[in-house]
């Protein structure tokens, strides 16, 4: 199978002023990421407002994701459903289009139920003939797996080939998935934006998968790294890290105004759930935006 590490944007959802989902915006974004320097993207997870498409609007866009990639870079499609037949279909919806892997969120409903996971991951795996990547996210979301029981799971469904941890304490968690499973993984990634990235690349991750807002950021930092530049990696690191705390209140919002700023999105519409700009925080985000502007290109519009 195709090798997977590196620096996997989650792409968000694009949207018109009407709410509508937006495939050639999602183009432009796709295009941004090869550009920038991205190992490959996940399409549609947490941070693309998943929860919020209809099953017609998600395979409109992951089919509008497969097109304007043209195999480029290998893509991840998001697959998690609490329904295994559903989560199947959606990984092959991606494997038609491209996908090189499905991640798969362990269902926050089967709590610490090992056997569950199992079943759940085993009948996943019956039907779909992609790798599985096994997100590992907190509750309410996810089931907040502790690194034994990824391990029992792993070693039970041998098509579980990567997991995404997300959990806290991240570095601690990818040691721990990492000793507990041995070589029966191919990876396992960081997530929770990227905000712990230097720790767990430090640990032995694979990669990580941030929103995509500082796709280059994060691209040149995993360079540094294993070109042995730490002292480049870690300036990058501090650097991004103020926008990046910000983001962990405003999610996607916080995602679609930098990329706006950067001229890659010209709506920043969201339908998830959360805090929105009051005038403070519009004041607060145009400051952090400028004083890491010299890390990034500010592109002119895209239609």
């Amino acid at each position: 199978m195709t090798k997977l590490s590196g620096v996997f944007p989650v792409l968000p959802t694009p949207f018109t002023a009407d709410r509508a989902v937006d495939p050639a915006a999602l183009k432009t974004l796709v295009n941004f990421a090869v550009e920038a320097g991205a190992d490959g993207m996940v399409y549609p997870g947490m941070a693309s407002e998943v929860e919020t498409l209809s099953p017609e609007e998600r395979l409109l866009m992951v089919n509008t994701l497969g097109e304007a990639l043209k195999g480029r870079l290998p893509f991840i499609v998001g697959a998690s459903d609490a329904d295994p037949a559903r989560s199947a279909a959606r990984a092959e919806e991606g494997r038609a289009v491209g996908a090189k892997a499905a991640m798969i969120m362990a269902p926050a409903g089967n709590g610490a139920d090992i056997e569950k996971h199992i079943a759940f991951y085993r009948a996943v795996a019956a039907n779909t003939s992609l790798p599985i990547m096994l997100q590992n996210a907190p509750a309410p979301m996810g089931a907040g797996l502790k690194p034994t029981a990824i391990a029992e799971i792993v070693s039970a469904v041998p098509q579980i080939r990567f997991v995404k941890e997300e959990t806290l304490p991240p570095g601690q968690n990818v040691t721990a998935i990492l000793k507990a499973v041995g070589g029966k993984l191919d990876g396992v990634f960081g997530g929770a934006g990227a905000r712990y990235m230097m720790d767990e690349l430090a640990r032995g991750a694979a990669g990580a998968m941030p929103a995509a807002e500082l796709t280059d950021v994060h691209a040149a930092l995993f360079r540094a790294f294993h070109a042995d530049d730490v002292k480049m990696a870690r300036r990058l690191y501090s650097r991004s890290l103020p926008l990046l705390l910000f983001q962990a209140n405003f999610r996607v919002r916080l995602t679609k105004a930098v990329l706006k700023a950067r001229g890659l999105l010209q709506s920043t519409v969201a339908r998830a759930a959360g805090p929105v700009f009051d005038e403070g925080d519009e004041i607060e985000l145009a400051a952090l935006i400028a004083e890491a502007a010299d890390l990034f290109a500010i592109h002119p519009p895209r239609s």
